[in-house]
């Protein structure tokens, strides 16, 4: 990674998401010295996904990050919640899968998109198993606090499925 262009770079992440006019200018111009930066590229695709709601865009630029580099550990977790949004169920259970080979992630957070992929799908119960699993991976209080928290939500929404008779009804 040459200096000018982690410059820009981090330029870009500084302004990011608080003023992306400046961090889409910082962004073009770390991928003009380097079009194959991988971060840079998860970046973009973050801004496509998570701000302007433009999946398939924003898919483009995650592939292409993944392709440019494919242990950056940035990458798979933003890719993974776009899959989510967009409801591309299948192609999200199988990037958490590859994502969870990779050394160094974050394990704990993919397994929680995991638990989320399930929830999304209805399978409540399923959900409850990477939660439980990421337990494992967490190595701090509030990770665990968020993990306990999660659970019970999702217990709640199993008992407050549709179809079954509420006790206070």
């Amino acid at each position: 990674m040459t200096l000018t262009k982690s410059k820009y770079y981090f330029d870009a992440l500084d302004n990011y998401p608080y003023n992306l006019t400046d961090c889409l200018e910082a962004l073009n111009y770390a991928l003009s010295y380097d079009p194959e930066d991988a971060d840079s590229l998860c970046l973009m695709g973050r801004i496509y996904s998570e701000m302007l709601a433009d999946y398939e865009k924003a898919k483009t630029y995650f592939e292409e990050a993944m392709q440019c580099n494919v242990t950056n550990l940035n990458t798979p977790q933003h890719y993974i919640k776009c899959l989510l949004d967009n409801e591309d169920l299948d192609e999200a259970e199988k990037l958490i899968g590859y994502a969870l080979k990779i050394k160094g992630i974050d394990k704990a957070r993919i397994l929680i998109q995991k638990s989320l992929l399930y929830e999304i799908r209805l399978e409540y119960k399923k959900s409850l198993e990477p939660l439980k699993e990421a337990r494992k991976y967490s190595y701090n209080q509030a990770m665990l606090d968020f993990l306990k928290g999660r659970a019970k939500f999702i217990r709640n929404k199993m008992e407050n499925k549709p179809g079954k008779k509420n006790k206070n009804s």
